[in-house]
C-alpha cells in the first residue's frame, strides 16, 4: 500500500485568494454601499409640543402653548413651527504668488612677475565668475456654490430670541440618492413673512450635500486605485 501526495496547487490559492479580497473589498467599499439610506437622527424633525390642560382658575380666556398675537401673523415663532431655507451659499478663494532671485559675480587678476621668469607669466590672466538663478511660482483656485431650498423645523428657542433650527431632505433619483443635512440658529427679525431665511443668515451653520449612487460611484476612485495612490510616496 503506497500513499501518493502532491503538491499544493499555489497559483489556483493565490487566484482564489485574489477574487476573496476583491470581494471583500468591495462589500467594505462605500461606493458599493446600499444607495437608500433612512433618516439621519441627528436631524429628526421636532414636533410642537401638545398643548398643557387648562387650569380651572375661572377664566373665560385661557392662554395656551399656542397662542400667538394677532400681529405675529403666520410667521414661524414658536417650537415646531416649519421654516424655508433659502441656500445661496457661493464661496471663491483665489491665491497666488511668485518670486525670483538673480544673483553673479565676476573676478580677474592680472599677476605682475619681475625678474629673469616674467616671460612665463607674460599674458595670463586669472580670472572666476559665478552666478545663481531662481525663479518660483504657485496659484491656487477654488470655488463652490450651492442653490435649493430645505424646510425645517424650530427645535429650540433660546432666552434671547434666536432659534435652533435644523432638517434634512432625502431624495431619491433613477441614478442614485441626494441628501441634504442642515443644522443652524436664526434671529426671529430675519424670518421673512413667507417663513423663508437666506443660509447666509444662519449662525453656526452645518450644511451637508452628498449623493450616493451610480453617479456618485462613477466619480470616485476604485479601492485598489485608492490603495496604491496611499503606498505611493510621489
Amino acid at each position: 500500500m503506497s500513499i501518493r501526495t502532491s503538491n499544493p496547487d499555489w497559483g489556483a490559492f493565490a487566484a482564489i485568494a485574489t477574487v476573496a479580497v476583491i470581494v471583500i473589498c468591495a462589500a467594505i467599499d462605500p461606493a458599493h454601499a446600499k444607495s437608500t439610506r433612512g433618516p439621519d437622527p441627528a436631524f429628526a424633525p421636532t414636533y410642537a409640543q401638545p398643548p398643557a390642560a387648562p387650569i380651572a382658575n375661572g377664566s373665560i380666556f385661557q392662554i395656551s402653548n399656542g397662542y400667538s398675537a394677532l400681529t405675529n401673523g403666520s410667521r414661524a415663532a414658536m417650537v415646531g413651527d416649519i421654516v424655508t431655507i433659502t441656500l445661496v451659499e457661493k464661496t471663491q478663494a483665489v491665491k497666488a504668488n511668485s518670486a525670483s532671485t538673480d544673483r553673479s559675480g565676476n573676478i580677474q587678476a592680472t599677476p605682475a612677475v619681475t625678474g629673469p621668469i616674467s616671460h612665463l607669466f607674460k599674458g595670463t590672466d586669472v580670472s572666476g565668475g559665478a552666478g545663481a538663478t531662481f525663479t518660483g511660482k504657485g496659484a491656487a483656485a477654488q470655488s463652490n456654490q450651492l442653490d435649493g431650498e430645505i424646510s425645517v423645523t424650530i427645535a429650540q428657542i433660546y432666552p434671547n430670541g434666536t432659534m435652533l433650527v435644523r432638517g434634512e431632505k432625502l431624495l431619491t433619483l433613477n441614478r442614485g440618492d441626494e441628501n441634504i443635512n442642515i443644522t443652524g440658529i436664526i434671529r426671529g427679525a430675519d424670518v421673512g413673512p413667507d417663513n423663508r431665511v437666506l443660509s447666509t443668515r444662519v449662525a453656526d451653520a452645518r450644511i451637508t450635500y452628498s449623493g450616493k449612487g451610480e453617479i456618485a460611484r462613477a466619480s470616485r476612485q476604485g479601492w485598489l486605485n485608492r490603495f496604491f495612490s496611499m503606498l505611493s510616496p510621489f
